[in-house]
């Protein structure tokens, strides 16, 4: 059984920067894209930015220019810097491990709250 740890949420002034990080376990490898995903009160779960084991990235429109998805793949880590924060970035954050081919399984992490307020 995969699993995705998150760490790194917390409460940030508009304006301010955090980085979100997300340990898989080491049977979640090549054979999955990783990403972030977030779910504000009241709204549907979105796709934030994801990262492919070679370093396709892809970015929600809302984050281009202000978020970075990285991976470390010797530490199979993947982070997200989130800068120039916004109060709309308030949600709960998810780690993401989608796999690329049928039969393997996809994992979310269990989330970590990122709050901008003054």
């Amino acid at each position: 059984q995969g699993q995705l740890v998150e760490s790194g949420g917390g409460l940030v002034q508009p304006g301010g920067s955090l980085r979100l990080s997300c340990a898989a376990s080491r049977n979640i490898g090549s054979l999955y894209t990783m990403g972030w995903y977030r779910q504000a009160p009241r709204n549907e779960r979105e796709l934030v930015a994801t990262i492919t084991r070679a370093g396709l990235i892809n970015y929600a429109d809302s984050v281009k220019g202000r978020f970075t998805i990285s991976g470390d793949n010797a530490k199979n880590t993947v982070y997200l810097q989130m800068n120039s924060l916004k109060p709309e970035a308030t949600a709960v954050y998810y780690c993401t491990a989608r796999a690329l081919v049928r039969g393997l399984p996809d994992y979310w992490g269990q989330g970590t709250q990122v709050t901008v307020s003054s």
